[in-house]
């Protein structure tokens, strides 16, 4: 494993761009996890609003509260040394106004180890984004399928209006924010706003012209039953973590656990 110590920069993440240097990012919500990708060299990690779906139990992400989110990045940053920290703004902390959105962000700055926020919106969310970036917080934006908008858009479907799309990434790169995520975007069509764009893009869903790529950690470990059809399963936890528990309880059962080795004599 890679055990970078220095941590990378908003200004050193954008660099990456010009650089040609393909950015991994990956979610985490708790301390171990978190850990285990810094040293893995994953340059970025995302506190997600996901974690109101993979670690609450809810069916969207809307539940998740701002007090929920800072909990979580406050384990995260605790454990990550090398990667930059991204953290969610939670459904609907960015829309009720500018000084709303500052006094989220700057809540989840002060109270974590974190560097950056994200927030999810194009054009529409363009004031607010300039708004936290003059207060001098860091913002990726997030446009395509939006999940805290999942109502509104009719369920997790593919965005394939191009001239809005072009028209929301540059608004976002206008408005200031040093990135951006484009979710279930066709590929051609996320290839066309990367070259457009000054900064780096980060794909779910988009193809692999983007400048970076992130996934739910869970969907990529194979702990998701139904996972998205962008994610490629690169471990299967589901099946070893389901083993390992039937082979403890056999052993529980049969006494073969705890046996002398296990034990204190």
């Amino acid at each position: 494993m890679n055990r970078v110590k220095r941590q990378i920069t908003v200004p050193e993440f954008v660099c990456f761009k010009q650089q040609g240097h393909r950015i991994s990012m990956l979610t985490a919500y708790d301390y171990m996890s978190a850990k285990i990708l810094d040293e893995a060299g994953i340059e970025a990690i995302l506190v997600g609003d996901t974690v109101g779906m993979v670690f609450q139990g809810h069916d969207t992400t809307l539940p998740v509260t701002l007090d929920d989110i800072i909990y979580h990045a406050e384990i995260v940053g605790r454990a990550v040394n090398h990667a930059l920290v991204v953290v969610d703004l939670p459904f609907p902390t960015h829309l009720v106004g500018d000084q709303s959105a500052i006094a989220s962000a700057g809540r989840i700055l002060k109270e974590t180890r974190c560097q950056a926020v994200k927030l999810e919106g194009g054009a529409d969310q363009a004031g607010t984004i300039a708004a936290l970036v003059s207060a001098g917080i860091p913002v990726m934006g997030h446009i395509g399928l939006r999940p805290q908008s999942v109502h509104t858009m009719g369920g997790y479907k593919v965005q394939r209006d191009e001239e809005q799309l072009l028209s929301d990434a540059l608004a976002v790169q206008q408005a200031g924010a040093f990135s951006v995520v484009l979710e279930c975007v066709p590929v051609e069509l996320a290839e066309k706003i990367t070259q457009a764009l000054e900064i780096p893009t980060i794909g779910i869903g988009a193809g692999n012209q983007c400048d970076g790529q992130v996934l739910v950690l869970t969907d990529m470990l194979g702990l998701t039953k139904e996972p998205p059809r962008f994610v490629k399963k690169y471990a299967d936890l589901h099946k070893i973590i389901a083993d390992a528990a039937s082979h403890y309880r056999n052993e529980v059962q049969t006494g073969d656990f705890p046996d002398s080795e296990h034990s204190y004599q």
